[in-house]
């Protein structure tokens, strides 16, 4: 092969990163996060995956979901359980269990649960960093299916007035609802 076409070697392997094994039912120390009425933990940091990603487990149930928003990195959905109405530039489609979207960075979206029953949904965010937005912008609960508490409307200004603030430190920007 010419030289001009030569591939850079792989780097070393970093021995300083390790294997993780993640059990959100069974992990006390994993963060579970009440945020918009649903609880997301995070299973997989950008600490953890030297910022290429970070894995967060969903649980969103009926009528639950985030508002319309948008962010600089791409985001995917794999459905575990459920189903959600997915909302991308405006256009609404079912995403069932066993399926998977992507959603590429800076367009608007948005996932509602409309169905009866609670949804589970792994979220991949590559790169890593909204895991930190749900820590500083949510509220610590005990167990991954734990639902938030339920704020009264000065609290929920609060959290607005928060999410909003905090939204352009971690490349996203929350939109009207339409």
């Amino acid at each position: 092969m010419p030289a001009s076409l030569a591939y850079p070697p792989l780097p070393p392997d970093d021995l300083k990163r390790v294997l993780t094994i993640t059990q959100p039912d069974q992990d006390k120390n994993l963060p579970h996060i009440g945020l918009v009425g649903d609880t997301y933990t995070i299973l997989l940091t950008g600490d953890q995956t030297a910022g290429r990603f970070c894995l967060i487990d969903m649980h969103v149930p009926p009528g639950g979901g985030p508002p319309p928003h948008r962010h600089d990195f791409e985001e995917t959905f794999i459905l575990l359980e459920g189903e959600i109405e997915a909302t991308f530039r405006g256009k609404k489609t079912t995403v069932r269990a066993r399926e998977t979207i992507n959603i590429p960075a800076n367009a608007p979206h948005q996932f509602h649960n409309s169905s009866s029953e609670p949804v589970r949904l792994l979220c991949i965010c590559s790169p890593a960093g909204q895991e930190k937005f749900f820590i500083e912008v949510g509220t610590p609960v005990a167990t991954r299916t734990t639902p938030p508490p339920k704020p009264d409307p000065a609290k929920m200004a609060e959290f607005i007035a928060k999410a909003q603030a905090l939204a352009p430190k971690y490349r996203t920007e929350l939109l009207k609802k339409a």
